[in-house]
């Protein structure tokens, strides 16, 4: 995984090498779209795309994130913010479980399109949690989208609900890092294993996304739509095979394959059959595929 923040830094202090200290983290920073990525028609003229800012991206204590709804969603539902699941502040969800309807208070840093921080949002519950082949955390705040809106003219991010598609140019914006890394969708793994988690269908990045610790949880954004496809949340640091920051893909042949620096994201389309009114999570939903309990 990208390490929680925590995690990295107690690294960084142990080993001397790593994620660079929040104080250094400010002279990397820059806005989405002071270098704005451009996609082609497939008649190879420049496509209308989105530009991609910060608005409704958050920072957690340890990771990124940011708030989403679903193409259904309406004003006066309460409002998600979507992490990985190994962000939570209980920690890394063990292989095979699955978190549904648990207390929280947690808080998020809301962003606006320059990255500034404009208000602390706060959790009621986390609705859906896990690491079991995907590696999501869905947090249920106790307001709505529409006093978000309201309050800080801030919209939420629309989850795509169709499979992401090769080729694609997006954006990984971390709210943590007030950072945004540019590239395009690779491919997909069939498998990607890390330790003792498997993710199912995971999307891999071309090497321009150097996504560093911090940025898990970060929204993958499709740039032509504006669309979330995907939640950043690991990468194979070492050239290690399928230990833990070493992500390794596995072919449906069960052939490994090592890509050293290269980064990985979650995909999130299958989750909106999973949401219903009010945001009321229904694994019994026609459709939805999320591991359930």
């Amino acid at each position: 995984m990208k390490k929680p923040l925590l995690a990295a830094l107690g690294a960084l202090m142990i080993t001397g090498t790593g994620l660079a200290a929040p104080a250094v983290a400010a002279t990397e920073t820059k806005t989405a779209t002071s270098t704005p990525a451009v996609s082609e028609s497939a008649a190879g003229e420049p496509a209308a795309i989105q530009a991609v800012t910060f608005a409704g991206t958050v920072s957690l204590s340890n990771c990124s994130g940011s708030v989403v709804r679903f193409p259904d969603s309406e004003d006066d539902d309460p409002a998600l913010v979507m992490s990985n699941g190994h962000c939570l502040e209980t920690g890394f969800p063990a292989a095979g479980e699955v978190i549904v309807d648990q207390a929280s208070t947690r808080t998020f840093g809301l962003l606006n399109s320059a990255g500034t921080r404009v208000a602390t949002l706060r959790a009621s519950k986390i609705a859906y949690a896990t690491m079991t082949d995907t590696d999501v955390s869905l947090y249920q705040l106790t307001t709505t989208y529409g006093a978000i809106r309201s309050s800080y003219g801030i919209s939420p991010l629309t989850l795509n609900d169709t499979h992401p598609v090769a080729g694609t140019a997006i954006t990984v914006v971390s709210g943590y890092w007030k950072r945004t890394y540019a590239c395009n969708v690779d491919g997909f793994a069939y498998r990607l294993k890390e330790g003792a988690w498997t993710w199912k269908d995971s999307v891999r990045y071309t090497s321009a996304c150097q996504t560093i610790g911090g940025t898990s949880g970060s929204p993958v954004i499709d740039n032509a739509t504006g669309n979330v496809v995907a939640v950043n949340n690991t990468g194979n640091e070492d050239g290690g095979r399928c230990t833990d920051n070493n992500p390794c893909e596995v072919d449906e042949n069960g052939t490994v394959t090592v890509r050293a620096g290269i980064n990985y994201g979650q995909e999130t389309y299958q989750i909106p059959a999973c949401f219903g009114l009010d945001s009321k999570l229904d694994l019994n939903a026609s459709g939805c595929t999320l591991p359930k309990p």
